[in-house]
């Protein structure tokens, strides 16, 4: 099944220095028919102004995977982790037992992320952060995994959870597949482009909510950047 959920049709609001548009129920914005997909929590759409951001604030038990599209973000936390993560590369946080963290659009430019969580598959344990380049060269006409809790995705960034955060880049005409699996459940934004995804249309940051397909094919409708998880 594939159910396709326009972007205009998102929860979100508007902060002024955060534009905020949410696939899943977040804050103040409830869906009961939008909790989760599987052990996915949340996939927000954020655009964030410069010289602002998200000040420190506290998480536990979640892992929660920073996407940028555009700019960098900073992150801060109390392990006294920094880093800059720039666009095409992703950041990682397993919040564990409990953190807090800050992140920052000291960027001249708006940074655009997608801000991603997964249910882990234990409670508690020490929470940790790390970040990754992904150059999209790499990832041309291919998926490529950067983040996973799946038993031999030894190249990317490690969470705790039952779920595989993967990427690619497709030229207008091509197509990727992926084979989700049975009982599997995937979500997919195409980033920028449009795509066809087992023949359903999506365009830039829809959401392609997918569940008992077993593989899925995506045709580029132009040149587009994927970003799919695989979750249980």
């Amino acid at each position: 099944m594939i159910e396709l959920r326009p972007f205009d049709s998102l929860g979100g609001a508007n902060h002024g220095w955060l534009n905020a548009k949410h696939h899943f129920a977040f804050a103040s914005y409830y869906d009961p028919k939008r909790m989760n997909h599987g052990s996915l929590r949340v996939w927000n759409d954020d655009e964030i102004a410069p010289n602002s951001g998200f000040p420190p604030h506290p998480h536990a038990n979640m892992e929660i995977i920073t996407y940028v599209r555009e700019g960098a973000i900073t992150h801060q936390d109390s392990l006294g982790n920094k880093g800059r993560t720039e666009a095409g590369d992703v950041q990682v946080m397993s919040a564990g037992s409990g953190i807090r963290h800050a992140e920052y659009n000291l960027e001249p430019v708006t940074t655009r992320i997608f801000q991603i969580w997964i249910e882990p598959t234990q409670k508690g344990g020490q929470p940790c952060w790390g970040a990754k380049p992904f150059p999209k060269g790499d990832r041309s006409g291919k998926f490529v995994t950067l983040a996973s809790g799946i038993k031999g995705d030894a190249d990317a960034l490690p969470i705790r959870a039952d779920a595989r955060v993967v990427a690619a880049t497709v030229k207008a005409g091509g197509s990727v597949s992926y084979a989700l699996g049975a009982g599997r459940n995937g979500y997919l934004v195409p980033a920028t482009g449009a795509i066809e995804v087992n023949g359903v249309r999506a365009n830039a940051r829809d959401g392609v909510a997918i569940s008992d397909e077993s593989n899925v094919t995506i045709t580029a409708l132009a040149d587009s950047e994927l970003v799919l998880v695989d979750a249980a």
